[in-house]
């Protein structure tokens, strides 16, 4: 006995239409600006990242009809740049807000209260992971690392920096963006609409008056290895916890060789185990049914 396809669950409609192609006066700028990027590439498919950057810019999101304007500028077929444009998570795939506000729930950020301001944004703004909110404003996500860890919880707006916040801060700051209220990111350029961004991103100037003079720079924690490369940090403290608490080692103490038994790190100190303490044993307390 066979089973159709409609009983196996397996769909045979009819397949996708070619993507359509942009307005004659929306294709004729686009074509002007792709080929301004694909001139500074020496290989014109290395121009695909910024170009996705550039219909993103036009849309909002990278849509099928852009990817076809990529594939026909760049002489690829529509699956190589489908496969690039799915890869990254930097190309959004279906309509987004003018803000993607993003919160970083990595590691240090996530129990400095990222996970907190992830939670307490989704339900006061009624969205989940990847979702828009009904006004077309805030799309949020969260996000891996954006290597700004000394300054976590860090929430990321159409990819500025706005730092060290909490649930209250990031609450009031979704507010704002959707009430169209003026917002300063911690540090960087000043804010602009996602769209923008993208353009920017594509490689194009920031015409804004004084953004490409705005700058942010590291926080001291992330500046320590810096100041002691150039020799501008006070001497290492080597710490003892087996005898007391930190203390400075003499400056003129002579270099002592460790035995096979010391360690160089107090990292690497000697911990008890079930086999050097009985008193503790690993694995469980009672057996099995108690």
């Amino acid at each position: 006995m066979t089973t159709s396809s409609s009983e196996r669950g397996v769909s045979l409609g009819m397949p996708e239409l070619p993507a359509p192609d942009y307005p004659d006066d929306v294709r004729a700028r686009l074509e002007r600006d792709a080929r301004e990027i694909i001139a500074r590439y020496p290989d014109s498919r290395s121009a695909l990242l910024p170009l996705l950057h550039l219909v993103q810019a036009e849309e909002g999101h990278v849509t099928r009809t852009g990817m076809r304007f990529c594939a026909d500028m760049l002489d690829l077929t529509t699956a190589e740049v489908t496969a690039v444009a799915t890869f990254y998570t930097m190309y959004r795939r279906k309509p987004s807000g003018d803000y993607q506000v993003g919160v970083c729930t990595n590691t240090l950020c996530a129990v400095m209260g990222g996970d907190a301001i992830f939670e307490a944004l989704q339900e006061h703004l009624g969205v989940g992971n990847g979702e828009t909110t009904d006004d077309g404003k805030i799309t949020l996500e969260h996000i891996e690392c954006n290597a700004a860890c000394d300054f976590a919880p860090v929430v990321m707006v159409n990819w500025e920096f706005f730092d060290n916040q909490t649930v209250q801060t990031a609450t009031r700051l979704v507010d704002d963006l959707r009430a169209g209220a003026r917002v300063e990111p911690t540090r960087g350029a000043p804010l602009c609409t996602f769209k923008e961004t993208a353009r920017i991103l594509a490689g194009f100037p920031d015409e804004r008056a004084g953004a490409v003079e705005a700058t942010g720079s590291a926080g001291p924690a992330s500046l320590v290895g810096l100041r002691l490369a150039r020799g501008e940090t006070a001497p290492a403290r080597v710490v003892h916890p087996r005898e007391g608490g930190p203390h400075d080692e003499p400056q003129d103490a002579a270099v002592h060789e460790p035995s096979p038994a010391e360690h160089l790190s107090s990292h690497d100190a000697p911990q008890k185990t079930s086999a050097s303490d009985p008193a503790h044993p690993a694995g469980p307390t009672a057996e099995e049914g108690e």
